[in-house]
């Protein structure tokens, strides 16, 4: 499967061939449009999800649903894990608007967190895999990603410093 999306995520459009004539001795000579060739895909070395829920459940199966997802794309996992304990946010309110100050309402929300991390992706996998798992969210999830992408060297850089 992996390799039908590559074959995919290289194919470029066809263009037509364009003719051009020319005057002398009324000869016809077709060249072909210059086709660019397809941009390398780009490397990354670490994707890092968090994931933000307040079902521990949820959060869990979910988690093993990513990673499924990772194993059928044949992406190298990292580590996975969550905290021990909820980020708790508590409100505490008046019952009555205007009177009886001593008697109020607490409200908290629990905040469950869990973390992913990636190795080694491309490009392409990374767009097919994020897309399919933010596709599959389940409700009350939150999702953030952050990408660790390789590149180049700069030139500039390349080169050591002249001795002066």
């Amino acid at each position: 499967m992996l390799q039908v999306l590559k074959t995919l995520r290289w194919a470029q459009p066809v263009r037509a061939l364009s003719s051009v004539t020319t005057s002398s001795a009324a000869t016809n000579v077709t060249t072909p449009a210059a086709v660019p060739a397809p941009e390398p895909d780009k490397l990354f070395s670490k994707l890092e999800i968090e994931l933000r829920g307040i079902d521990p459940a949820v959060l869990k199966s979910y988690t093993w649903f990513a990673n499924t997802a990772a194993d059928h794309l044949g992406i190298e996992q990292g580590k996975c894990w969550s905290p021990r304990k909820a980020h708790h946010e508590r409100m505490t309110l008046l019952k009555s608007v205007h009177i009886y100050k001593k008697h109020r309402v607490q409200y908290e929300v629990r905040t469950h967190f869990r973390y992913m991390n990636f190795h080694k992706l491309t490009g392409s996998t990374l767009d097919t895999f994020l897309e399919y798992i933010e596709r599959n969210l389940p409700e009350g999830v939150a999702l953030q990603v952050s990408k660790t992408e390789l590149q180049q060297v700069p030139e500039h850089l390349r080169q050591p410093p002249e001795q002066v």
